[in-house]
C-alpha cells in the first residue's frame, strides 16, 4: 500500500489533485480536518485568523510534526483496505516523520501555482476564502512559522497548475500512472 502526501502553498490545488487520487481508489486523509475539528469544539468561527491561531496551538503542544502525529491512526486505519492520499501535509518535520514511518510506501506530490494565481484562486473559492492580505499573510506564516518550503523542494513529483483544471486533472493522471 501507498501513502501520497499532496504539498503545496494555499491555493495551488492539493484538494483537486487529492481528488483525481480518491476518483481512482485512494482514500483521503485531509490534514487539516484536525484543525476544523478543534474549531468546531471550541465553539470558534472558522476564518484564516482562528485556523491559524488552532494550528499554532496544535504545533507547541505537539510539535512541529503535530499534523502528522495526530492523523497517523486516521492513515494507518485507511491503509488497512487502500492506499492513502494526504491532502496538505505541511512542514519539515511532519515530511520526515511520515518518510520514516513509512519509509518506501511513502512518496510525494508538490503542486505548485504562482502567488498571484493562487491568491486569486483563494478570493474566489467557496468555502475558506480569502483575502488578497490574508492570502498574503497565510503565505508569509507557512514559509516562516509551518517550514512549509522543505516538503515542496524534496517533492518526489511535481504538477505545476497555472492553466485548466482538466490540465491539473491530466498533470495527475500521469504521476498516477508513474506510482504505479
Amino acid at each position: 500500500m501507498k501513502v501520497v502526501a499532496i504539498v503545496g502553498m494555499a491555493g495551488a490545488g492539493k484538494s483537486e489533485v487529492a481528488r483525481v487520487f480518491e476518483e481512482q481508489g485512494f482514500k483521503t486523509v485531509r490534514f487539516g480536518d484536525i484543525t476544523d475539528e478543534e474549531l468546531k469544539n471550541r465553539g470558534l468561527e472558522s476564518n484564516e485568523g482562528n485556523e491559524r491561531c488552532i494550528r499554532e496551538q496544535l504545533r507547541k503542544k505537539h510539535g512541529m510534526a503535530a499534523y502528522a502525529k495526530l492523523n497517523l491512526p486516521r492513515i494507518d486505519s485507511s491503509l488497512k483496505s487502500s492506499n492513502v492520499v494526504v491532502d496538505g501535509l505541511y512542514s519539515w518535520e511532519e515530511y520526515i516523520l511520515l518518510k520514516e514511518y513509512y519509509g518506501g510506501q511513502f512518496t510525494t506530490v508538490a503542486v505548485w501555482a504562482s502567488p498571484a494565481t493562487r491568491h486569486g484562486r483563494l478570493a474566489h473559492r467557496a468555502e475558506r476564502a480569502l483575502t488578497l492580505e490574508e492570502a498574503a499573510s497565510r503565505d508569509k506564516s507557512e514559509i516562516e512559522n509551518s517550514n512549509k518550503g522543505g516538503p515542496i523542494a524534496m517533492a518526489d513529483f511535481t504538477i505545476v497548475n497555472e492553466a485548466s483544471l482538466e490540465e491539473l486533472e491530466k498533470e495527475t493522471e500521469r504521476v498516477l500512472s508513474a506510482l504505479k
